[in-house]
């Protein structure tokens, strides 16, 4: 497959911003469709990359976008809704179930047959939240295609990286409070670098073997919810008093923080953490998958915002 120019959608996000840097660096040309051209301008000044203005949710828009493009990757996802409706609720639907159908006829009506889809790691119809239950209602619309389209998909666990809303929202609590107090700290991740991840999405495009396939993404290390926090309190320097907090209180803070213009965690998170997000006996991994450790990457931007941190930083660079 000779994949030179790919369209990507949800591309202005922390993934995205990876996944065009990566084909920046390989000379393939991208298409960042946004709502808001002039909240991305760092991706448009990287070599090949255009930003138009569009709503990716109209059919005849993201037909018209991916003509000329030789592959779509979608990544488009949420972690939040407003609304709480089971299976799920309708913004998870029109994110994770309803692109999805418009994506598969869209590259069907433009022609482009190679589409790499991201899932998540343990998504299912039959999870108990609706963030897990739509991914996984989307990831079988995507499969279904194959034949027709050359589809490839990935399952990852929780990312981290420079950027993530992960170990950083934890730092920047645990900078700001005396206490940190954590429900569900026994939920089991498996967290992969964002880089390994993106890696893995643009060797595949052009991997005939990769066709048909669904990978799960995870690091070299399962940690407890507990346990990352720990270690990111470690990083940072927090002194901050770990509480754990029994179901029930767990769910009404995570409701509370659901209020917020931007929450931090809401109850349908929670809910997904009944489900452990680690690969076990039936782990599929890309082949050669060499995943970076958490500690190799986490204190290159948890750490060095720290005084501690940016004199060690001074000394690497003045050789000491």
């Amino acid at each position: 497959m000779d994949i030179k120019k790919v369209l990507l959608l949800g591309g202005s996000g922390f993934i995205g911003t990876y996944i065009v840097n990566r084909l920046s660096q390989r000379g393939i040309e991208v298409t960042v469709p946004t709502r808001r051209r002039e909240r991305t301008k760092a991706l448009i000044m990287q070599p090949g990359v255009e930003m138009p203005e569009a709503n990716i949710h109209c059919q005849e828009t993201l037909t018209k976008l991916m003509r000329g493009h030789d592959a779509v990757i979608n990544l488009v996802g949420i972690l939040h809704s407003r609304d709480v409706k089971f299976p799920y609720s309708r913004d998870f639907a029109e994110a994770h179930v309803e692109l999805p159908k418009k994506i598969v006829a869209a590259c069907k009506a433009a022609g482009v047959r190679r589409l790499v889809h991201m899932s998540a790691l343990k998504a299912d119809p039959k999870a108990p939240s609706e963030y897990l239950a739509s991914k996984g209602d989307g990831e079988a619309i995507v499969r279904a295609a194959q034949g027709e389209l050359d589809v490839t998909v990935f399952r990852p666990s929780v990312i981290f990286g420079l950027g993530d809303s992960f170990l950083n929202m934890f730092a920047k609590v645990l900078k700001l409070a005396p206490v940190f107090p954590l429900g569900f700290g026994h939920a089991r991740f498996q967290p992969v670098w964002a880089a390994d991840v993106a890696d893995a999405f643009v060797d595949c495009l052009g991997d005939a073997a990769t066709v048909g396939q669904a990978y799960d993404l995870v690091g070299p290390k399962v940690y407890t919810l507990r346990e990352l926090v720990e270690y990111t309190a470690s990083l940072c320097d927090s002194k901050a008093r770990i509480i754990p907090l029994s179901e029930g209180w767990a769910y009404l803070q995570a409701g509370l923080m659901w209020l917020a213009p931007n929450p931090m965690m809401s109850p349908d998170n929670l809910r997904s953490m009944q489900v452990d997000s680690v690969c076990e006996g039936d782990c599929q991994p890309p082949a050669n998958w060499r995943p970076t450790a958490l500690e190799a990457v986490a204190p290159t931007y948890i750490a060095m915002r720290t005084p501690r941190g940016k004199l060690d930083s001074f000394r690497y660079r003045a050789g000491r």
